[in-house]
């Protein structure tokens, strides 16, 4: 299991005193950006292949507050990836200093080309990398319905 460690700073702590939403949201971002370099993903194969990352979605559920004092381990694995890798979904865990699973979230999100705007798969070598990496216990080959399971779609003010 991919794991980083993390101190919370002052800029993390909400009104409550506790870790804030958009702390979470921070560390798994860097936590999953760290996962992928480490996986050949770098910016300089994105570069190379016009690809750029892109979030559909971030569902967090809090079990326990994460405090001042507290260090945070996040966790991530693939809970699930497309035949073509082209959308993928990652599991996060946020773990205190002794271990209590304190979160969890998962995030779907997707490739876009660079120069087109548009979804793309990934190229071979890239998709081999991430088909490899550590997967949930759950983990799920992903189709495009499963982009749309939560019914989102846009209403334009008229």
């Amino acid at each position: 299991m991919y794991s980083k460690r993390f101190d919370v700073r002052w800029s993390d702590i909400d009104a409550n005193r506790h870790l804030a939403n958009s702390a979470y949201q921070n560390m798994m971002s860097h936590a999953r950006m760290a996962f992928l370099i480490q996986n050949g993903f770098t910016h300089e194969a994105l570069i190379s292949h016009n690809l750029g990352p892109i979030v559909f979605y971030e569902h967090i559920y809090y079990f326990k507050e994460i405090m001042p004092e507290d260090q945070v381990t996040v966790s991530i694995a693939l809970k699930g990836l497309s035949k073509d890798g082209r959308f993928f979904q990652f599991e996060h865990n946020f773990y205190n200093q002794n271990g209590k699973n304190c979160a969890r979230a998962e995030m779907m999100g997707s490739w876009i080309d660079m120069k087109s705007r548009k979804l793309t798969g990934l190229p071979d070598e890239m998709l081999q990398s991430i088909e490899a990496m550590d997967k949930t216990a759950d983990f799920k080959v992903l189709t495009k319905e499963d982009t749309r399971k939560h019914q989102q779609v846009p209403k334009d003010i008229d």
